[in-house]
């Protein structure tokens, strides 16, 4: 079978989690090959996910990295034997692969927990609120490409709530304020907002202006709970697409920028206070 050309989130994670275990074992890939059996290449090529990997040739990897954490070797059979195509692969060759593999983190994701300080948090965007957020790019998209963003973004919000997935969003009070597409669109984004706060799996907290200090993040943030901790993601959202961090230390730094904006952010009910002030002033 010819190698992967582009592999898929979930199969790049897969061979992230076997080179860190291999990593961790202290093992090279000449000393883990022999110890399976197979071509140095074939380790290389797993770990790259250019190649896939069997539920049982993954045990025997772990049982040669002497991995003990039944949890997370459950966790990777079950996303190896995941054979399923998701929504959003009906989107490929129409829009950039930075949106789909978002879209298939949300999908994969026990729970999520945004920080967003530029526009609303996107599974809560209205359709003209969305629509006017990528029309505002320079040079402007054709039309086509607005329609066709707009459209996956609904469907990506459409998808989450047909699960009720658990949200927790956290954000900026400047974003109550932006206007994308001017005031009346921002005023539906906000009452729409506050019908979103009385989900039950959604929690909506603002971080106001007046805190002591800034919580520590400058961009737009996603933390994706895995099924187990090691297969947490952290999103960070780019211009250019975006960029995932799993490393052990960079989670832990996460979470912990998470607790300090949580420490920050207003009470749910406080939050729903502020939202409709601002929606009544506009």
């Amino acid at each position: 079978m010819p190698p992967r050309l582009n592999p898929t989130l979930r199969q790049r994670r897969i061979g992230t989690e076997l080179r860190k275990m291999r990593e961790a074992a202290g093992l090279s890939i000449a000393t883990l090959s022999r110890a399976l059996g197979i071509d140095r290449t074939q380790v290389s090529q797993i770990e790259a996910a250019k190649v896939g990997v069997s539920p049982e040739r993954l045990r025997s990897f772990a049982a040669a990295c002497k991995c003990m954490n039944e949890p997370l070797i459950d966790a990777l059979e079950a996303m190896v034997q995941d054979r399923s195509k998701g929504w959003w692969t009906e989107y490929r060759g129409t829009l950039p692969e930075g949106f789909l593999e978002v879209a298939e983190l949300e999908k994969s994701a026990d729970s999520l927990m945004l920080w967003v300080l530029t526009h609303m948090p996107g599974p809560c965007q209205t359709i003209s609120y969305a629509s006017s957020t990528f029309g505002r790019l320079v040079p402007p998209l054709p039309r086509h490409e607005l329609e066709a963003r707009t459209a996956f973004r609904m469907h990506r919000k459409t998808d989450l709530r047909r699960d009720q997935k658990p949200m927790t969003f956290f954000i900026y009070e400047s974003v109550l304020w932006t206007r994308f597409g001017g005031t009346e669109i921002l005023r539906e984004q906000l009452v729409s907002l506050l019908e979103d706060s009385e989900h039950p799996w959604m929690t909506i907290r603002v971080v106001p202006f007046d805190i002591d200090t800034f919580p520590g993040a400058v961009e737009n943030l996603t933390y994706a709970f895995g099924k187990v901790p090691e297969l947490d993601t952290v999103e960070i959202e780019s211009s250019r697409g975006p960029v995932y961090m799993d490393a052990v230390n960079e989670l832990t730094s996460y979470r912990s920028i998470f607790a300090r904006t949580e420490s920050m952010a207003l009470s749910e009910s406080k939050s729903r206070s502020l939202i409709r002030k601002i929606a009544q002033s506009l």
